[in-house]
């Protein structure tokens, strides 16, 4: 990259986020330069360029970053980048998208965040807004860049936001009117330092707020107590753990959900929402329907909002049934928790395909889960032989080298009335460009079964 005289913000990454970014900056008259490692993303550099953007393309170069007034990297990229971290030790400042938007955005905010569950609440809760007659911004880690909104306003009157621990981990300014704090379980473990540090991360959504804004939080999460007493807003609590110390305004039980705030006392029968299964979408439900109230809306359109909702893809979505075997696609499930949720949901009979890219996995953590409901597990990408040697003395593993294997063996393998469940624990990416694409494949191969 030619040497750039005046100070010049560095967006890092030209990914969804890093795109978004740069043209934003550009458009408020920021002198803006962009780069990023993959040399795939040269068809977005001509038309950055066309912006008066200078890119660095397939290569990063330190003197870009040490020559910068703020680096902008998107959320995939960690702090400890070693590009990064020399620059910062050159004093160059750094901040995130959170930020740019915090100080631009003049709209309430509902900002969600937790370890599952993140996207399937925030879309609830903008169909929630919807059907009370408002004109929601939904997008965040979602996948629409929240400079995208600063772009283009519209109609809009309230935002809603998922927001991811990357996200958190470098904001100062984030100040949601409403944060939202779904539960904690360990992931991403390949990028924090530990688990308190992930932790941390996440209930940081709420350091900024104050005595008018709002936290809904699940009280089940463990510290719950104690990271109370810290907090500034007023708090709206919702837990499927009826042994949980404090009352709560949304009790979920395995048939219904109680609410109790103010002057509303309502209750919501969960057995009329079957693509909704099992207690982590009830406490979903929970959350989204307390936002909303948080937030001043109507019971009456949130509850129709809540009527209207289908699941979203690659979350326990079914496929089909052949020959009574039921198949079910949770692609979405990178972690051990998420896992542990869907097999709840099902309770035996289970041939589980299990395995992608690992973030520092404890297997282990599935063990009393899988005992109790899984007859056999297809152990599929790099994390296979990790989990063979966890799962091998205890049931039936049969490695595969691709999903079409997979979903053979687990056919080969299932029953009558038994259920074939791609729940991974691992990222995608050894295999795939993202969960969606797995899930998908694996889509593709089960309906291909039928055909033979």
């Amino acid at each position: 990259m030619d040497k750039i005289k005046q100070p010049y913000f560095l967006v890092i990454g030209l990914g969804a986020s890093g795109v978004s970014m740069a043209k934003f900056l550009s458009t408020r008259g920021k002198n803006v330069a962009a780069t990023d490692i993959d040399a795939s993303r040269a068809n977005i550099a001509g038309e950055l360029n066309r912006l008066g953007i200078k890119t660095d393309i397939g290569f990063h170069d330190q003197e870009t970053f040490n020559r910068a007034k703020l680096m902008v990297p998107s959320p995939g990229i960690p702090r400890a980048n070693k590009f990064i971290r020399t620059a910062l030790s050159h004093g160059v400042g750094i901040t995130c998208e959170l930020d740019i938007f915090a100080r631009y955005n003049d709209l309430p905010l509902i900002a969600i965040t937790g370890t599952n569950g993140k996207t399937t609440t925030t879309t609830l809760i903008g169909e929630m807004l919807k059907a009370c007659g408002m004109n929601p911004f939904v997008g965040g880690n979602i996948g629409t860049p929240l400079v995208e909104h600063l772009m283009n306003k519209g109609k809009t009157n309230v935002i809603v936001a998922e927001i991811s621990s990357f996200q958190l981990d470098i904001s100062k300014r984030l100040r949601p009117d409403v944060g939202v704090l779904l539960n904690i379980s360990r992931d991403h473990l390949d990028r924090y330092e530990n688990y308190k540090a992930y932790e941390k991360s996440k209930w940081s959504i709420f350091k900024n707020q104050g005595p008018s804004d709002k936290a809904v939080i699940n009280q089940s999460i463990k510290g719950f107590e104690k990271a109370l007493k810290k907090l500034n807003s007023r708090v709206f609590s919702f837990s499927s753990n009826m042994d949980t110390l404090i009352e709560c305004e949304a009790k979920v039980t395995s048939k219904k959900i109680e609410i109790k705030t103010g002057n509303l006392n309502h209750r919501i029968e969960t057995t009329r929402f079957s693509e909704l299964k099992g207690s982590h979408n009830h406490e979903n439900i929970a959350a989204a329907v307390l936002s909303c109230l948080a937030l001043g809306a109507d019971i009456n359109g949130i509850l129709k909002g809540l009527e209207t909702f289908k699941n979203l893809p690659h979350r326990m979505e079914f496929i089909k049934t052949i020959k009574r075997v039921s198949f079910y696609d949770d692609s979405k499930a990178t972690n051990t928790d998420a896992v542990v949720r869907a097999l709840k949901c099902f309770k035996k009979n289970i041939i589980l395909i299990l395995g992608g890219r690992e973030k520092s996995t404890d297997f282990s953590l599935l063990a009393n889960n899988v005992k109790k409901s899984v007859k056999a597990i297809i152990a599929i990408g790099e994390a296979k032989k990790h989990i063979k040697q966890t799962f091998e003395k205890t049931l039936r593993v049969l490695e595969a080298q691709t999903m079409k294997e997979a979903v053979q063996k687990a056919f080969a393998t299932a029953a009558k009335d038994d259920i074939v469940l791609l729940s991974p624990a691992c990222a995608s990416f050894d295999m795939y460009d993202s969960y969606a694409q797995r899930g998908n494949d694996f889509a593709t191969h089960v309906n291909a079964l039928e055909k033979k």
